[in-house]
C-alpha cells in the first residue's frame, strides 16, 4: 500500500485521483448486470442502518443488500474495512466518517463513482458533497452532518439575567458572570480533536488544502491561532471546567448547571439528554456564536458517508443504494429516530422527526436551528489523509494544554510538524 501512497501527489494529485486506475483485487461484495442489479454487501454500525437495509430490500427486488455490523470505525471498524481491501474481499460498501475518507482515499481504499453519483450531487448540501469528493472524483454517497450550535442552561442563564451570547465577545463575558455567580460554575468544558475542529471550521481556520499536487499543512497559522489563543484565554482564567468531555464528571456538571454550555454538533443533543437526565427541561439550543454580528457561518462536527471500497464490482447498484440511504424520506425518519443522524440531503430538512419540541430542552424544536445553521456550514473545509495519527498527536498537546501544561496554539502547532513528518514519511509531497 505505501507504494501507492507514494503516487498519490505525483500521479493524480494530492487527493488519490491514483486510486480509480489502480485496484486492489477483486471483491465478494458486489455483483452486477448490464443495469447495476444484483447484489451488494455493506458495512456498518449506526443504530436503525439494518432496518433502513431491510426496507430497501422489500422495494428493490432486483438489488439485494446484505448489511454486516461491524464495530465503530475508530474501534476496529476502519482497520477490518482496510484489511479487507488489501485482501480483495471487501464489500461494496462501508460507513465512513467525512474525516477519515480522505485516510481510505491515500491508501487506495476507495472507488470513484463519479460517473454514477454526479447527477444527485445537488441532492444534498453543499458541504456534505464536498466531503465526499476529493480531487475532482466522488467517493460515496454522504449521509449526515453534524451542523454546530450553542447548547446552553437556560435555567442558569435565565438565573443570571443573562441572554444566549449571538458573537464570542459576548460568549466570553457571560463566562465570566457564570462562573463569578459560583465558584463550582463554568462556562464550557474541553475540547478535543474533531469537537475541537468544529470551533476552528466555523472561521475558514482550515488545516489541511492542495496546492497543485501538494498537500498542505496550516494548523498553525494565523487563523487557527487566533482561534486557539479565545479558548487559551478562557482557560487561563480559570472559566473552563476541568471535567473532560463524556466522562461522568462531565454529565454531572450539565446535570446539575457546573457546566453551563456545550459548543457542539446536533447529535450532542442526544448525549446530552442521555447521560445528564436530571438536567431536563433545563436546557435549550442556540445559534452559534459568531466572530462578529451577522456573521453567519457554523461549524460541523461528525457525519459520515456510504463509501464505495475499491474493488466494488457493482458499483452502479452500489449508488443507487448508498443515495437511497441518505435521501428516502421513511428510512432517515428511522434514523432520527434510532441513531439521532442529522440528513444531509436537503430535501429531508423538513422530516417530521425534526418538527416536533423536545420535552428535554423545554419543549423547544430544537431541530430548527439546526435547519438554519445546516446552510451555513463553511464548505470550504478539508480532512487531511492521516486523520486518525493527526487527532491522536493533536490530542495529546490538547490534553497537555487544558490542563495548564501547555498552550492550544502549541498543540496545533506540534500537530501540524507530527503530520507534516509522518506525510514524508510515507511518500506524500508537502507544499513548504
Amino acid at each position: 500500500m505505501k507504494r501507492s501512497i507514494a503516487r498519490i501527489a505525483g500521479i493524480a494529485g494530492a487527493l488519490g485521483l491514483a486510486l480509480t486506475a489502480t485496484g486492489c483485487g477483486g471483491s465478494d461484495g458486489g455483483s452486477s448486470s448490464a443495469s447495476g442489479k444484483g447484489s451488494i454487501t455493506f458495512w456498518g454500525w449506526a443504530p436503525g442502518y439494518e432496518d433502513a437495509v431491510a426496507a430497501f430490500n422489500k422495494s428493490h427486488p432486483d438489488l439485494k443488500v446484505t448489511y454486516q455490523a461491524v464495530q465503530p470505525g475508530a474501534k476496529g471498524g476502519y482497520q477490518k474495512m482496510l484489511n479487507a481491501v488489501k485482501a480483495g474481499n471487501a464489500p461494496c460498501l462501508a460507513q465512513v466518517g467525512y474525516e477519515t475518507l480522505p485516510s481510505f482515499a491515500a491508501q487506495g481504499a476507495l472507488k470513484d463513482v463519479t460517473k454514477y453519483a454526479s447527477a444527485d450531487q445537488g441532492d444534498y448540501q453543499s458541504a456534505a458533497w464536498q466531503s465526499v469528493s476529493l480531487g475532482g472524483a466522488v467517493y460515496g454517497a454522504p449521509v449526515d452532518t453534524g451542523p454546530m450550535a450553542l447548547f446552553y442552561n437556560k435555567k442558569v442563564f435565565d438565573s443570571l439575567g443573562l441572554k444566549p451570547p449571538v458573537t464570542w465577545d459576548e460568549y466570553r463575558e457571560d463566562a465570566k458572570r457564570i462562573h463569578a455567580s459560583d465558584p463550582h460554575r463554568y462556562i464550557s468544558s474541553p475540547y478535543l480533536d474533531y469537537d475541537y475542529a468544529g470551533l476552528a471550521w466555523q472561521t475558514g481556520a482550515g488545516w489541511f488544502g492542495v496546492q497543485g499536487d501538494a498537500w498542505q499543512v496550516t494548523m498553525a497559522s494565523a487563523a487557527n491561532k487566533r482561534v486557539a489563543d479565545y479558548w487559551q484565554g478562557l482557560a487561563d482564567d480559570k472559566l473552563i471546567s476541568g471535567a473532560p468531555m463524556y466522562d461522568q464528571a462531565w454529565y454531572t456538571g450539565i446535570g446539575n448547571g457546573d457546566i453551563a454550555t456545550v459548543v457542539g454538533a446536533v447529535w450532542q443533543a442526544g448525549v446530552i439528554k442521555g447521560g445528564a437526565k436530571s438536567g431536563s427541561g433545563q436546557w435549550a439550543v442556540a445559534p452559534l456564536p459568531q466572530w462578529s454580528k451577522g456573521g453567519g457561518q457554523v461549524g460541523n462536527a461528525g457525519g459520515s458517508a456510504t463509501a464505495v471500497l475499491k474493488g466494488c464490482d457493482n458499483p452502479e447498484g452500489a449508488w443507487e443504494f448508498a443515495h437511497w440511504l441518505g435521501t428516502d424520506r421513511d428510512a432517515f425518519g428511522g434514523l432520527v429516530e434510532k441513531a439521532a443522524l442529522y440528513p444531509a440531503a436537503k430535501k429531508l430538512l423538513d422530516l417530521p422527526q425534526l418538527k416536533g419540541g423536545d420535552p428535554y430542552f423545554g419543549g423547544q424544536k430544537i431541530y430548527d436551528v439546526f435547519a438554519a445553521a445546516a446552510p451555513q456550514v463553511n464548505s470550504s473545509w478539508t480532512w487531511g489523509p492521516l486523520m486518525t495519527k493527526t487527532a491522536a498527536d493533536l490530542d495529546d498537546g490538547l490534553g497537555k494544554a487544558w490542563a495548564g501544561k501547555g498552550t492550544i496554539a502549541g498543540a496545533l502547532s506540534g500537530a501540524q510538524d507530527k503530520t507534516v513528518s509522518e506525510m514524508k514519511k510515507q511518500g506524500l509531497k508537502v507544499a513548504e
